[in-house]
């Protein structure tokens, strides 16, 4: 899993341990479903760039939005670009602030399949919902 950004240190306050971050290529990992499936969408010649970003809102504070894109281009300079064996995840840097240890997987169940954040060490509670969560550490 490779990363592509400049480095960046975000300041969030509160302690000394906490209050710098410097965002590292290993913060969201694609599982092989997601990469399976990305892979699909670029043979299909669809949009194949999953984007993901952390919004305020939903059952436990924050939620989990997932969209396709064409190119990581097409949402500007300040996202980070994970690639795993040519498929490609782009998360904003805000969002990024919220997600350590991320996985993200693909998901097909009986009555949908879509992309999961399955795991984030940031999430202190997610909801039944599987898409919503909160974090106590800011």
């Amino acid at each position: 899993s490779t990363a592509h950004r400049a480095e960046h240190e975000v300041d969030f306050g509160g302690n000394a341990t906490a209050a710098t971050s410097a965002f590292s290529s290993d913060a969201v990992k694609m599982r092989d479903n997601a990469v399976r499936k990305l892979k699909s969408l670029q043979a299909n010649e669809e949009k194949s760039v999953l984007r993901l970003m952390v919004s305020s809102g939903g059952c436990s504070g924050y939620s989990y939005e997932f969209s396709l894109v064409s190119s990581p281009k097409d949402i500007g300079d300040d996202v980070v670009t994970f690639e795993q064996n040519g498929a490609q995840l782009i998360v904003d840097e805000v969002s990024l602030a919220f997600l350590e240890d991320c996985e993200v997987d693909y998901v097909e169940e009986m009555i949908r399949s879509s992309f999961q954040v399955v795991k984030n060490k940031l999430a202190d509670a997610k909801c039944g919902c599987g898409s919503s969560f909160s974090v106590s550490a800011f």
